[in-house]
């Protein structure tokens, strides 16, 4: 048995998403950004902690069916900045490319102070400026430095 054989494939996608070189052990909070809690049907495929030259460890999150927004590939880059996304039609990779970490997210994130605008009933979307420490609100100054996916605004 070669070594080849023994190693356990994930089988290719016909149309959808491939999120590869996410930082090892990221690939459940690049669920939750996503909405992915197994309850919609999407059929997902993680892999967790696979060895990687470029980054020691890396996840890897193969969505069926779907292709990211803009909006998501934006937040997706806030907690994996190393990632690649890659589209998929018929089986073969139609669009390539690594996440950029936007100067500003805005209408994605809930800010967490209770007294901010945007958490009013006032029609204003959230800002947040992106920096190197975390993200800043432009309206109210609070600042998120952890656990970003639990400030995702639900759909």
């Amino acid at each position: 048995m070669s070594n080849n054989d023994q190693q356990l494939r994930v089988s290719k996608i016909q149309n959808g998403t491939v999120i590869d070189h996410i930082a090892g052990g990221q690939a459940l909070n690049v669920l939750a950004i996503l909405g992915i809690d197994g309850t919609s049907g999407d059929s997902v495929s993680v892999a967790m902690n696979m060895p990687s030259d470029r980054l020691g460890h890396k996840d890897v999150v193969k969505v069926e069916g779907r292709e990211l927004s803009q909006d998501e590939v934006d937040v997706l880059s806030l907690i994996a900045p190393a990632a690649t996304i890659n589209i998929i039609r018929d089986y073969d990779v139609v669009e390539k490319g690594r996440v950029e970490r936007p100067s500003v997210v805005e209408g994605v994130l809930e800010c967490p102070n209770h007294n901010c605008i945007t958490t009013e009933d006032e029609p204003v979307d959230s800002r947040f400026a992106v920096g190197d420490d975390g993200v800043r609100c432009e309206y109210c100054d609070t600042i998120i430095r952890d656990d970003l996916p639990a400030h995702i605004l639900a759909e």
